[in-house]
């Protein structure tokens, strides 16, 4: 079955970076679009980046410029480098894939952005 686990979340001070992974199994991870989403506390899930089997990207407004999403399809990777963290930036992270008109998550991971 397709199991997507991320890594990387953490506590970080404002203007600090981090970065997300996200490996993927039970699937040809290269032949799949992947995406990264948050949900901060009270707030609906939202997109924050996706990238396409053809490495196309695209970026919420609110991080453009400071977050690059990536992927690594000899490592079934996704990753999000994110740099100039702010503290609305804090939420929990989720990887995504689709397949079939089925969304697939990770069970996330947790980022902080505190002085």
């Amino acid at each position: 079955q397709v199991q997507l686990v991320e890594s990387g979340g953490g506590l970080v001070q404002p203007g600090g970076s981090l970065r997300l992974s996200c490996a993927a199994s039970g699937i040809f991870f290269a032949i799949y679009d992947m995406a990264w989403y948050r949900q901060a506390p009270g707030k609906q899930r939202e997109l924050v980046a996706a990238i396409t089997r053809r490495y196309i990207t695209n970026y919420a407004d609110s991080v453009k410029g400071r977050f690059t999403i990536s992927r690594d399809d000899a490592k079934n990777t996704v990753y999000l480098q994110m740099n100039s963290l702010k503290p609305e930036d804090t939420a929990v992270y989720y990887c995504n894939t689709r397949s079939t008109n089925v969304d697939y998550w990770g069970q996330g991971t947790q980022v902080t952005v505190s002085s």
